[in-house]
């Protein structure tokens, strides 16, 4: 079945939605928390209730994406956004679209790192993305491999819930509270990120000392201009470091080899244990799908340009949601996408 379409988004996720709710609004642009502030996790056109907290629960969030889709009547063909096969009929579809935005993610696979014997380990071994809870790990020895927030975060679970937890931190890292950052993504707008990051590390030694001697180095970038260059985002505690510091949760170097339950790290420490949790981290699946797409996408499916000059290619190729730079990220491309959209329709 063939159908034609002005603009196609591939990805429903929330670099898709929004895209669509710009699209749709035309030229009128205006107990787990979220770890940034409010302010920083908005999607265009809809703001938090005035009497949301500052960093919003879990539930809160997903009622708030349930508002934003009905509040811009975002559907699959109003709105652009649609599947090459309906998955309640099997009908396959073929669009012909003017324009096509990739927004199926920068994390659209998982990714866990190649390692001798991995294959044979004796144990349960899970990405992240399939981690539920700590309470059925109680008594047992568990390794988490990656030190970036959900690795730190399942960590924390891990040990609150009495299971014997290590961390593989295989690179350096910034360690950060919310409010830190809160702080640091407001003076930024107004301050040199050099001086703000600057502010923020001197913060954050006050709040955790020196790391190093656990296990724990500062990269040589501070935490804003790290994330502008590389996309990797400072670590925000809660709770992990003192676990860590009062040797609950051990920190280990990277592994050399698995044998049976059997882990060998670097300098062959050894160590069993009974689960591990890859918390390395995923990779897009762009390229699987997309012909044509080197004008705007690298080997990796990720943008060739940086930011802020990654969202379009040629004849009529954009991205949303690829550059590594969250919900306010994701909100810029939407906006961006759509202005472009609306100037080369109606030019």
């Amino acid at each position: 079945m063939e159908e034609q379409t002005v603009v196609l988004i591939v990805g429903a996720g929330l670099a898709g939605l929004a895209t669509a709710a710009c699209l749709t609004q035309g030229r009128r642009w205006g107990a787990v928390h979220l770890h940034l502030a409010k302010e920083f996790c908005e999607l265009p056109h809809m703001a938090y209730p005035a009497d949301a907290p500052t960093y919003i629960p879990k539930d809160q969030f997903v009622k708030y994406l349930d508002n934003y889709t009905d509040r811009f009547d975002i559907q699959p063909k109003k709105c652009w956004v649609s599947m090459a096969r309906d998955m309640t009929t099997s009908v396959v579809f073929r669009y012909k679209a003017k324009f096509l935005v990739v927004a199926s993610g920068e994390n659209s696979a998982e990714n866990i790192p190649v390692i001798t014997g991995l294959d044979g380990f004796d144990g349960d071994a899970i990405h992240s993305s399939r981690y539920k809870s700590g309470a059925s790990y109680s008594g047992k020895n568990v390794l988490v491999v990656g030190c970036g927030n959900s690795g730190m975060e399942i960590a924390y679970d891990l040990a609150s819930h009495g299971a014997n937890t290590s961390i593989v931190i295989r690179s350096p890292v910034h360690v950060v509270t919310k409010e830190i950052i809160r702080l640091g993504m407001t003076l930024v707008q107004h301050i040199p990120v050099n001086i703000v990051d600057g502010l923020l590390v001197r913060l954050s030694n006050f709040v955790f000392g020196d790391l190093s001697k656990h296990g724990i180095v500062r990269p040589k970038l501070g935490p804003l201009l790290q994330k502008a260059k590389t996309g990797r985002s400072a670590v925000i505690d809660v709770g992990t470091i003192s676990l860590i510091k009062n040797g609950t949760i051990k920190v280990l170097g990277n592994i050399s080899k698995i044998e049976g339950k059997l882990v060998e790290f670097e300098g062959r420490k050894e160590s069993t244990f009974d689960a591990i949790v890859f918390a390395t981290g995923y990779k897009s699946t762009a390229n699987t799908w997309l012909k044509n797409g080197e004008s705007m996408l690298n080997d990796d499916g990720l943008p060739k340009h940086e930011f802020p000059d990654h969202w379009k290619g040629t004849n009529g190729l954009y991205c949303a949601g690829l550059a590594k730079r969250g919900l306010a990220g994701i909100a810029l491309d939407a906006k961006n996408i759509a202005n472009d959209i609306f100037s080369s329709y109606h030019a």
